[in-house]
């Protein structure tokens, strides 16, 4: 069996791993790191998202938002130094409603949001002595507004978004929020980390050598043989293979998985504009059939849930440089724990609901229903614990680390939760909100009570 050493082994190449490796080893100098997967850089997982990000997160506390803020900031550094290679934009997430209670909750989470960090909210009702609408530009992410813009104007949303359904009465504009490259941003890190000396290995973590409490070695099975590597580090960085990785520790991580499917088409049609931010229906949906559909429908135990209220949350955007016309729809509206398995088993009939889910807020996209260009589907898992706070700080071995249970904002959080992760193994000063992300916090009587009474998840 061959042997070798490593400072650090970090297991996962996915984006929350790429984001450690980065920050061990340009930020840190931390020795030798390897990056161990069995899989290409970022794909398993990270090339399936809908590649957004976005500083507005619910409590309690501020340490989502605190996080996010970071990460942001970071995500902008990055962009500056490499030209923005990875085309980070700000053109914020857009919630959309039709339903008038559903303005105070926007209000109220906008007020929460502010009060956490996330910036100021504005008002537009169409009252004069209001702050003026600055729509976002299409292009770039310097901008000095953060928070969220809150229209109840119809005229206003009308001039700005008329591709909205017209019953849109209130539309809220959350601004420190856009989309990027997820594969440019996490080749750039991973360039930049193998630059200071990351080695990326081609095969799995199979198991880890404990001795007195403490890393001593972890085994690599690769190109037919296991390798043997001595360390003192390891670093658990295995998305949805997340819980199996902590149970070579003898760990039962507190971590479950859903299926998240994406669908790309092109829109020839222009239905969603080039320019639009990310667009989010707030409202619970019944799909639009015609009758002869709803009486098929209606006669297959199979179908018939086609025919009840789907939840909210059905979101699209623009997807692409130039020319393109494809868009993304994404919308989970299936959250049921399982088991994370490949190849993706994608229901076929997902393409035609979320098409029909998302013409409830875009009207326009009923003319594709029966004959829309053919769609590429593919997906991935949300990997997440119960309150859907990630996982990031050292484990009970001494010497083993976790990054993970990053959920639906892996992208989004990684460049924070690898500096948090970096310094932890490192041993540096660590921001304030670190403790929220512990492994630990499970022990704590208060926050096991705090899980009783858990609020929104801020999963869209």
């Amino acid at each position: 069996m061959p042997t070798t050493t490593a400072d650090i082994v970090v297991c996962g190449a996915g984006i929350a791993g790429i984001a450690a490796a980065y920050h061990l080893a340009v930020r840190h100098r931390a020795g030798r790191i390897l990056l161990a997967d069995p899989h290409p850089p970022l794909t398993v997982t990270s090339d399936k998202s809908t590649e957004c990000y976005r500083n507005w997160w619910p409590g309690p506390g501020p340490a989502m938002v605190r996080l996010m803020n970071r990460s942001i900031d970071i995500m902008e550094a990055l962009a500056r130094e490499s030209g923005n290679v990875f085309h980070l934009n700000r053109r914020g997430y857009l919630f959309a409603t039709a339903d008038p209670v559903r303005i105070d909750t926007f209000r109220r989470a906008a007020e929460e949001a502010a009060s956490l960090g996330a910036g100021p909210l504005r008002q537009h009702t169409g009252q004069s002595g209001e702050p003026a609408y600055i729509p976002a530009s299409p292009h770039g992410f310097e901008s000095p507004l953060t928070g969220a813009d809150l229209i109840t104007d119809p005229a206003l949303i009308r001039r700005h978004f008329p591709y909205l359904t017209p019953d849109t009465i209130g539309v809220l504009h959350v601004r420190r929020a856009g989309w990027f490259s997820a594969q440019q941003y996490g080749m750039y890190m991973l360039e930049q980390a193998r630059q200071h000396g990351v080695e990326l290995v081609s095969g799995q973590v199979s198991g880890v050598a404990v001795r007195g409490g403490r890393v001593q070695a972890v085994n690599i099975a690769r190109r037919g043989q296991v390798e043997t590597v001595t360390t003192n580090v390891l670093v658990v960085a295995a998305g949805p293979f997340l819980k199996q990785a902590g149970q070579l520790l003898d760990l039962d991580l507190p971590v479950f998985s859903e299926l998240h499917i994406k669908v790309s088409f092109n829109d020839h049609l222009g239905v969603v504009p080039r320019h639009a931010p990310l667009l989010i229906w707030t409202d619970p949906v019944y799909l639009p059939w015609s009758e002869d559909e709803r009486a098929f429908l209606a006669e297959s135990e199979e179908t018939r849930y086609m025919l009840e209220p789907f939840p909210p949350g059905v979101h699209t955007r623009p997807e692409g440089e130039g020319a393109s016309t494809a868009i993304l729809i994404l919308w989970t509206y299936d959250t049921r724990p399982v088991e994370p398995t490949f190849p993706i088993q994608i229901d076929p009939d997902y393409p035609e609901i979320a098409l029909r889910g998302l013409a409830r807020m875009l009207p326009g996209l009923a003319a594709y229903f029966g004959k829309a260009p053919r769609p590429y589907v593919d997906g991935g898992y949300y990997t997440k614990t119960r309150e859907n706070r990630p996982l990031i700080g050292p484990l009970p071995v001494d010497g083993a680390y976790v990054i993970g249970a990053l959920s639906g904002f892996g992208l989004m959080a990684s460049s924070a939760a690898g500096e948090l992760l970096a310094a932890h193994v490192v041993g540096t000063d660590l921001p304030d909100y670190a403790p929220a992300f512990l492994l630990s916090r499970y022990e704590d009587p208060a926050y096991q009570a705090l899980l009783e009474n858990w609020g929104d998840s801020g999963q869209l």
